[in-house]
């Protein structure tokens, strides 16, 4: 009954003014712009049919990212423990000097720290590819996960006595990795090379292209020479500097090979070499840098410290360059800078008190691995 007289109503008016049915019929029906008539009920459709950017291609690729990250730290911090696990099996042979301690390349001959190395391998081509479809804000501090897995297996399959503060690290490490997926930008300014070419013509970015090398320089010709030896921070500056580089690099070289994938051919752009020569120079003093340090310094110092600075300067360069945190309101930034801290907490407690002999079990309750000793 109600279509009718609305049909009535519309029909009318359009015979004494025809342009009427386009503007003011439309005005005197209320809410016909919001809803249709089904079955003599009024049901509301929305005004527009454009896709939200939450459901659209920007959220497949933010969860691609997300899925190839995690999956690069299982790996990382898999190829870690099987590594181990051969150089173990290499050092109970006889022949000392085939030990890599000793300068020895025995591990060469084993199967199983080639498992290793080609996970690792994966694991890496994971995290590279990462950076093509996620924000690199969000990629590289979910590389605290591999320590993570690292830990946990080795308490598993090495026997590494993990403590409750270690525990409680893993369970700290990982609530921070949520927060920063929850809080994480889940869309990219920067989405062709096109993009990225007007980017790096943006004054803040040369700016701290420069500064990175100029502090770089001065790091290396005065500050290493007398206080690399001293002072930790020194070659862990260099390689976080150095590393922020690469990881935009890294991130436009994926980038490239992506839209090469999907039919725009970009390997004539003198851009994508210009990233492929970037990633080599950077990722090369990267290791150079961090083997000095990792040779000079405890790993359970060099571990936390490296990734709280690298993170750090990967999060600024990318901010500046791919505009990644324009997007995100108030409460997602503070959500990922307490993401980020709480990880770094989790890191630091998982390194630095690994050999602090601290438990829940009594004193008088014997471990396991005590009563099964006593018995055999």
């Amino acid at each position: 009954m109600l279509q009718r007289e609305m049909d009535d109503f519309v029909a009318h008016q359009s015979v004494d003014n025809p342009s009427y049915i386009n503007s003011a019929a439309y005005d005197h029906i209320p809410n016909l712009s919001h809803s249709v008539m089904n079955d003599g009920a009024l049901t509301p459709i929305p005004l527009s049919t454009e896709p939200s950017a939450h459901t659209g291609p920007n959220m497949v690729d933010f969860y691609i990212g997300l899925g190839l990250a995690v999956s690069s730290s299982l790996f990382i911090g898999s190829s870690f423990i099987i590594k181990k696990k051969a150089l173990i099996k290499l050092a109970n042979t006889t022949d000392v000097t085939k030990r890599a301690s000793e300068g020895g390349y025995g591990y060469l001959k084993e199967w199983l720290w080639w498992m290793g190395v080609i996970t690792m391998g994966v694991g890496e081509a994971c995290n590279f590819a990462a950076y093509a479809f996620a924000p690199a804000s969000l990629v590289t501090p979910l590389g605290a996960l591999s320590v993570l897995v690292t830990a946990i297996l080795s308490s598993r399959l090495l026997k590494e006595r993990l403590n409750l503060l270690g525990k409680i690290g893993c369970a700290v490490c990982l609530l921070g990795s949520t927060s920063i997926v929850i809080h994480s930008p889940k869309e990219e300014e920067v989405s062709t090379m096109a993009d990225l070419a007007l980017k790096m013509k943006d004054a803040v970015f040369i700016l701290y292209v420069i500064s990175v090398i100029v502090v770089t320089f001065g790091i290396v010709i005065y500050v290493a020479p007398r206080y690399g030896r001293s002072n930790i921070l020194v070659y862990i500056s260099v390689c976080s500097l150095i590393g922020s580089l690469s990881v935009i690099s890294v991130k436009g070289l994926g980038l490239a090979i992506k839209e090469t994938i999907m039919g725009s051919q970009q390997f004539t752009n003198m851009l994508t070499w210009f990233w492929l020569l970037s990633v080599i120079a950077c990722v090369s003093v990267q290791l150079i840098y961090l083997n000095k340090s990792l040779d000079i310094y405890n790993t359970s110092m060099v571990t936390p410290i490296y990734y709280v600075f690298f993170t750090t300067f990967v999060i600024l360069a990318s901010g500046i360059l791919y505009k990644e945190w324009s997007c995100l309101g108030a409460s997602d930034v503070i959500g990922n800078v307490i993401g980020f801290l709480t990880t770094i907490i989790g890191i630091f407690q998982m390194q630095l008190f690994r050999h602090v002999d601290i438990s829940l079990r009594p004193d008088f309750f014997p471990r396991r691995s005590a009563i099964i000793k006593s018995v055999s």
